[in-house]
């Protein structure tokens, strides 16, 4: 592997976590969380703008994952998993109770992928159906957290 492919890998994995032989995509998603933090500082329109650069990187950097791998969708690239945990915060506090229902609805629906996830995944190829079936599980996620702190205030 030359020096690109190298850095590819070590992004597309979240610096090798997507190596982890067990729940690859979770601890994935827990790589996330510090970005999580860190976005929930900014501006929320700056906030977004940066998530949406995030997505367009994290689909091809999976895209070129994808090739050097020779696998459609490989369980080890996991920066899909870090765009959708961004998605799932966006806009959102960020404290222990959002953190904890937040990162659960986001594994289950990355994980079960009900409809329109699942049918974007299967209808999307390459990096790009790598990464927006998470994204779309990131947004159903925000809304759902939406719809509890809603009705819980």
């Amino acid at each position: 592997m030359n020096l690109k492919q190298k850095s590819v890998m070590f992004l597309a994995t979240g610096c090798f976590i997507g190596n982890i032989s067990f729940a690859p995509g979770t601890f994935g998603s827990i790589l996330g969380l510090p970005l999580c933090f860190l976005v929930s500082k900014i501006n929320l329109l700056i906030a977004v703008f940066l998530i949406a650069i995030f997505i367009f990187f994290a689909i091809w950097i999976a895209q070129e994952a994808e090739k050097i791998l020779n696998t459609k969708d490989p369980g080890c690239i996991v920066i899909d998993e870090i765009a959708g945990i961004l998605v799932t915060f966006a806009g959102l506090p960020f404290n222990i109770i959002s953190v904890i229902f937040g990162f659960f609805i986001f594994r289950a629906l990355d994980i079960w992928k009900p409809y329109p996830i699942r049918s974007l995944e299967r209808n999307l190829s390459g990096g790009t159906g790598i990464v927006m079936d998470d994204v779309a599980a990131g947004i159903c996620s925000n809304l759902l957290l939406r719809g509890i702190f809603f009705f819980y205030n």
